[in-house]
């Protein structure tokens, strides 16, 4: 499957006239994949590569030019198979050089077999610089002490000497995947469009004849090859002259623009889905200690409801999240007593886990395998999923989904990640359904900050500042109120709540919640007084907003514009997130005091709301702000409208507000 920033050689691109390949000599077409060694590779000449490296000046924008990516990747029906990837790249500037001296492969031992074919720094005319990495090491991928990956994949780290501007790194390796797990089930991804320009690149994909794989094509402007020999089919993507694709504020992952091939064997949802459902056969039995738990976390429920919700709070915080990377042959769940027993499990270990319980009430619940982020639906392969959460079914149809990995999500919430995704619900009879999780509206994901106060003549303010979140924002709030502050804590929280207000404001009273006690509202409350808020000036007091400006708005938009014409769909919910925040203040000002307030700003648009509004009602002078994202893709030719939408957000750059004292 493919890999980082670059890729790999042209072979079979002669016959296809637009790609204009003369530069480069190669072999004769084959019907044949080539068979690539420490050797070399015989369809490629490597001096005909080499030629390609072009004088930096013509690449003023670029750090590095990729002369050659090429795979070959060969697949049998059970999934044995093997991936050879080849990169010649040219460095241009300086600062890449550093980039390109240290590399790390994977790989899974006991699985997969890996060769590194070759690792040379050479001279635009072929004189070698090293033929050879300084220094090779193997090891285990470390886990991280919180929320820990554990994963049996093993790194090789190789240091490259030589690696100088202008110089010219070519490598090679080959992984072979000698026993796929699981069998007949194989994915990869090629993409032709890449961060860098590319003189050459070509994907070879050999399978038996018999054998027709499924390939997904996104955005090609040329045309694959097909050859059959010998009981084998070549399928070749060769490509002359790729551009770098220039990345865009904004850009929606659905475009036009980027290319890239994705291929798997053939196999439907429904296989995958059974394959997963024979593989959990045994995993959903409880014993009696966990019984013996579970009728104690039910103990006190008066209410099915109940039930449910102490039964996720157990398993989301008290059963320790660990990760089994799924893409090294992690599918597999431990029983519940043996996650119970240890008092950890990872994604698929928790699924398993509330399954079995409230399969054991009686209560119809199954695992749901998914991708923690986008799904190809049309390429059927479990290698496509990383995450696992449960699925229980509704009296009235339907599912409520429930992600155990989240700790800090509340029942009857999702974390954001599954969120509109896809994945299969596996039943025990190996039946699937598959599913789009549900997406929260934007109104869902909201944060609140509300400052209620007193002005004195003297510029001093008191009062009570206050904010609340949830939804994806209310995260933050109960990650800092995880765990019970001591006296210290509270004491140095409370200064710098206080100090964020209002410059030498004092507080006292500062109210928070449990983190980790899902039916809180998220929310911070302080008492404060002491704040410098106003001044004076002449005959005028000059009170300061501490609400933010937008004028940044400006600056986003001549970004966007300075990229010229644009190219790619804009997704709405990159340019302000798929939330709202509102803010309100509301301050009581000395009697017979008057502000001279500016006007509002309302500025709305398919990418967005954005409204500020000022008055003052007898003595309370009022303020309040609310910015919400949207979601949608829209044309590249809507780019005009989201910059003028940024520029109305602008205007409101109101720092001071003019106060005439009465009297």
């Amino acid at each position: 499957m493919r890999r980082t920033l670059v890729s790999l050689p042209l072979r079979a691109a002669l016959a296809v006239a637009s790609l204009a390949v003369a530069s480069l000599a190669v072999a004769p077409l084959a019907a044949q994949a080539p068979v690539i060694t420490p050797a070399g590779d015989p369809s490629v000449r490597s001096d005909t590569v080499y030629a390609l490296a072009a004088d930096s000046a013509r690449f003023p924008e670029e750090r590095v030019l990729v002369l050659l990516d090429d795979g070959v990747v060969r697949l049998e029906p059970d999934g044995r198979g093997s991936e050879t990837y080849r990169q010649v790249i040219q460095i241009l500037r300086e600062d890449a050089v550093e980039d390109y001296q240290e590399h790390s492969i994977s790989w899974v031992p006991g699985r997969q077999k890996l060769t590194v074919n070759w690792f040379r720094v050479l001279k635009p005319d072929g004189t070698v610089v090293s033929d050879a990495p300084t220094q090779v090491q193997d090891s285990d991928v470390p886990a991280e002490m919180v929320d820990p990956v554990y994963s049996d994949q093993r790194v090789r780290r190789l240091s490259i000497s030589g690696v100088a501007v202008g110089t010219i790194l070519d490598y090679s390796y080959t992984i072979e995947d000698v026993k796929p797990f699981p069998e007949r089930d194989a994915y990869g991804w090629w993409s032709v469009s890449m961060g860098a320009p590319v003189r050459r690149s070509r994907l070879v994909l050999d399978v038996p004849a018999s054998l027709t794989p499924t390939i997904v094509e996104t955005n090609l402007d040329f045309r694959r090859r097909e050859t059959v020999h010998g009981g084998r089919r070549v399928y070749t993507w060769a490509k002359a002259d790729v551009p770098r694709v220039k990345p865009e504020p904004f850009a929606a992952d659905s475009n036009d623009i980027y290319m890239n091939v994705a291929y798997a064997l053939p196999r439907t949802w429904a296989d995958v889905g059974h394959w997963y459902a024979g593989l959990t056969t045994d995993a959903y039995t409880l014993g009696p200690e966990v019984r013996a738990k579970l009728a104690g976390i039910a103990a006190g429920a008066r209410t099915r409801e109940d039930s449910l919700r102490a039964l996720h709070r157990w398993v989301a915080q008290d059963i320790r999240y660990v990760s089994v990377s799924l893409g090294t042959g992690g599918y597999q769940p431990r029983t519940p007593d043996e996650v119970v027993r240890t008092g950890f499990g990872d994604c698929k270990d928790k699924a398993t886990l509330f399954v079995a319980a409230l399969r054991a009430w009686g209560i119809a619940a199954h695992p749901v395998i998914l991708r923690a982020g986008k799904t190809d639906r049309r390429l059927p392969t479990v290698k496509q999923f990383d995450h696992a959460i449960a699925a229980i079914e509704r009296p009235g149809g339907g599912y409520r989904f429930v992600d155990l990995t989240a700790s800090h999500t509340p029942w009857g919430e999702l974390p954001y990640g599954p969120q509109g995704e896809f994945g299969i619900v596996v039943r025990a009879d190996g039946r699937v359904d598959e599913v789009t999780i549900p997406l929260d509206p934007v109104t869902s994901n909201r944060a609140l900050t509300r400052l209620v106060g007193e002005l004195d003549e003297d510029g001093l303010l008191a009062g009570v500042y206050e904010e609340s979140a949830a939804g994806l924002l209310q995260y933050d709030l109960r990650n800092t109120f995880d765990t019970p502050l001591d006296s210290t804590q509270r004491a140095n929280l409370t200064r710098a709540v206080a100090g964020n207000v209002y410059p030498g404001a004092q507080g006292d009273s500062l109210e928070t919640f449990d983190g980790r006690d899902l039916t809180a509202t998220p929310m911070v409350r302080l008492r404060f007084h002491g704040g410098r808020a106003a001044t004076r000036s002449g005959g005028t007091v000059v009170l300061s907003l501490n609400l933010g400006n937008m004028e940044q708005m400006a600056a986003v938009a001549d970004q966007v514009e300075a990229q010229g014409p644009r190219r790619f769909p804009i997704d709405a919910e990159r340019v302000i997130g798929p939330y709202e925040r509102d803010a309100e203040v509301r301050i009581t000002l000395p009697d017979g005091w008057r502000a001279h307030l500016p006007e509002g700003v309302h500025a709305t648009s398919v990418f967005g709301e954005f409204r500020s509004d000022h008055a003052q009602e007898g003595r309370v002078l009022v303020l309040r702000r609310k910015l919400a994202g949207a979601r949608g893709i829209y044309p590249p030719e809507r780019v005009a409208e989201l910059t003028a939408w940024l520029r109305a957000m602008a205007k409101e750059d109101t720092r001071f507000i003019i106060l005439e004292p009465g009297g």
